[in-house]
């Protein structure tokens, strides 16, 4: 028998968690393969929790405080699960992550191609089957659109992700500096310095919606006063979060100069959007 970890961190998104977890447990599990769930509650006020003990008591929950966010919620539910068990697979997914009942037999399937040496990652799109919306990135940011045929990529988004006993061996945990948005880059990009491969699937294997196209910090719809909270807010752009990120992965000198131009273009958001012919949201 060879045991998945699934990894999930939850905060006052009732209904999308639980259809996450409705989709989750409708898996084409492969024979001689157990999944445990792992889920850390991040402070939920929404019945969250409640309701998941409900209908779903074989998942383990981890209590948060409400100040974890994305990456140290994961973080914990990774903790937690390492100390239960040497799990052969940890798979992270995003609560907001609709998946398809092949997303964890497909995983299984290229990582085994793989030899269980490599992160295997799952591409989503958007809900009118429009875009792809997250997933595996290329130097270039840019995810690769599936078509059928596996693709090597440099580092990738967290939503669908599968990381092989192998891995988390040598990697070991997400970064708990980062509190919210900048953990799973950061760890395809500690991968990819240890020259572990990282793989994009051919298919969709699930659905979830981009976040707003302007965040509150550079739009300058946004007063002036609410672009700055949002700035330093982990769901923001935390420039000693980023700064960090770039110091350790692109060099100090890359990470100094977008250190200054994250507050300049908070301070003069007209100006980028203009220059960069950025779609208000």
């Amino acid at each position: 028998m060879k045991y998945i970890a699934v990894l999930l961190t939850v905060h006052n998104r009732k209904e999308e968690t639980l259809c996450c977890l409705r989709n989750l447990f409708k898996q084409e599990v492969p024979v001689g393969y157990q999944m445990d769930v792992y889920l850390t509650d991040d402070g939920c006020t929404d019945g969250t929790p409640e309701t998941i003990r409900t209908q779903y008591p074989q998942v383990h929950i981890i209590k948060g405080d409400g100040n974890l966010f994305w990456n140290r919620g994961m973080y914990t539910a990774w903790e937690t699960a390492a100390k239960a068990k040497d799990y052969d697979f940890y798979l992270w997914l995003n609560d907001d992550t609709f998946v398809y009942p092949v997303m964890l037999d497909t995983l299984l399937m290229v990582s085994e191609e793989k030899d269980n040496q490599a992160i295997i990652i799952g591409a989503t799109q958007a809900l009118n089957h429009s875009q792809p919306t997250y997933g595996g990135r290329l130097g270039n940011e840019k995810i690769p659109i599936p078509n059928g045929t596996t693709v090597e990529v440099t580092h990738f988004n967290g939503n669908i992700v599968l990381v092989p006993m192998y891995i988390y061996h040598i990697l070991g945990n997400l970064d708990y500096y980062f509190t919210h948005s900048k953990g799973d880059f950061d760890y395809g990009l500690r991968a990819g310095k240890a020259g572990i491969k990282m793989y994009q699937v051919g298919t969709y294997l699930g659905e979830c919606e981009l976040h707003e196209s302007l965040d509150k910090w550079c739009n300058p719809n946004v007063p002036f006063s609410l672009r700055w909270k949002a700035l330093h807010r982990p769901t923001g752009m935390p420039p000693k979060e980023t700064f960090h990120l770039e110091k350790r992965h692109y060099g100090i000198m890359k990470a100094s100069l977008h250190y200054c131009t994250i507050y300049v273009r908070c301070l003069f958001p007209k100006l980028w959007v203009r220059l960069n012919k950025v779609q208000l949201s």
